[in-house]
């Protein structure tokens, strides 16, 4: 039996320093609506109930903001994730801010515990703080961390962690099942170029490869992502995270929460996708950060992202 496309809206932004990205799903909506596109009436969907309404709460913990909130939202994100695999589903996430992605990854992992999950990362940053190094305190930079299970503990700067916050994120890294989730050797970057120190000393210890634009461009793109793939040629499945931070602020929109210059432009980033794709390996894609308020020109970076999941979704129905 086929699969079945199923999008998964999570309009949640409760792990970014910046409001706005819980908008980013309607904001790709009414780009497909000026298009005069039908996508997201082909498709079913689930709508992922929120607690956006905590932002509103006096943070406890300065250095994982609202925690126990964006743990009961990634659990959300999972249980959603893993019900539709089950049913045979094809899911594709709309997020609003990148925490989600632990819960994606971790419901990946419930519907498929035998299973080892390769992760393919197109973003400018590594997300590998935890509250023990996050110099802000945002958990979007956190979700690989917890998908590990790695506290980087060896940093020399460590914040001094409240024990409850210690225990929402004994939590947090336990979401759908017990344990890490996936393996550093089974983690690939596609376009990371905004990192603090402590990430950068975990990439070099857990030997993370980061595809870097000017690598991919150089080397050329299919090269490259085939290498990726021959490097991740034991995982069973996988699960592509597309954050549009990836790519190029300037060149495309500064419409998301932590813009970087010197990125991918957008058909880069579907030939990329859809390479991955074509190994008929991949079980969940999921698109972050779109945050319309922020957005310089009109709503140009919610368009581009749609132009994104339309030349994604042809290639996800032929494989």
């Amino acid at each position: 039996m086929d699969k079945v496309i199923k999008l998964i809206k999570n309009r949640s932004d409760i792990g970014a320093g910046t409001r706005g990205s819980d908008l980013g799903i309607d904001a790709i909506e009414i780009a497909a609506i000026n298009k005069n596109s039908n996508y997201f009436n082909q498709y079913k969907f689930d709508d992922v109930k929120t607690h956006n309404q905590s932002i509103y709460d006096k943070n406890k913990s300065s250095f994982a903001k609202r925690i126990e909130h964006v743990v009961e939202q990634c659990t959300r994100v999972s249980n959603a994730v893993k019900e539709n695999l089950e049913e045979n589903n094809f899911p594709i996430v709309l997020s609003g801010d990148h925490s989600s992605a632990l819960g994606t990854i971790s419901g990946i992992k419930a519907a498929y515990p035998e299973k080892t999950i390769g992760v393919f990362w197109i973003d400018a940053h590594a997300d590998l703080h935890s509250p023990y190094t996050s110099p802000s305190g945002n958990i979007h930079g956190m979700p690989l961390s917890a998908a590990l299970s790695e506290d980087n503990l060896t940093s020399a700067n460590t914040n001094n962690v409240a024990p409850e916050t210690q225990q929402h994120w004994e939590n947090m890294k336990n979401i759908g099942c017990k344990g890490p989730k996936i393996t550093a050797e089974n983690l690939i970057y596609f376009g990371v170029r905004d990192t603090e120190e402590e990430e950068d000393k975990q990439i070099e210890k857990l030997q993370i490869k980061n595809y870097k634009v000017e690598e991919v461009r150089y080397r050329g793109l299919q090269n490259c992502v085939a290498e990726a793939l021959a490097k991740l040629e034991k995982c069973d499945v996988f699960y592509i995270s597309f954050d549009v931070d990836s790519m190029d602020c300037d060149m495309i929109s500064y419409g998301t929460g932590t813009p970087v210059p010197k990125g991918f432009d957008h058909l880069e980033i579907i030939a990329i996708i859809n390479q991955i794709i074509e190994t008929k390996k991949v079980v969940c894609v999921e698109f972050v950060e779109v945050n319309p308020l922020l957005d310089t020109k009109g709503n140009k970076m919610a368009e581009i992202a749609f132009e994104v999941l339309e030349g994604i979704t042809e290639t996800i129905k032929l494989n």
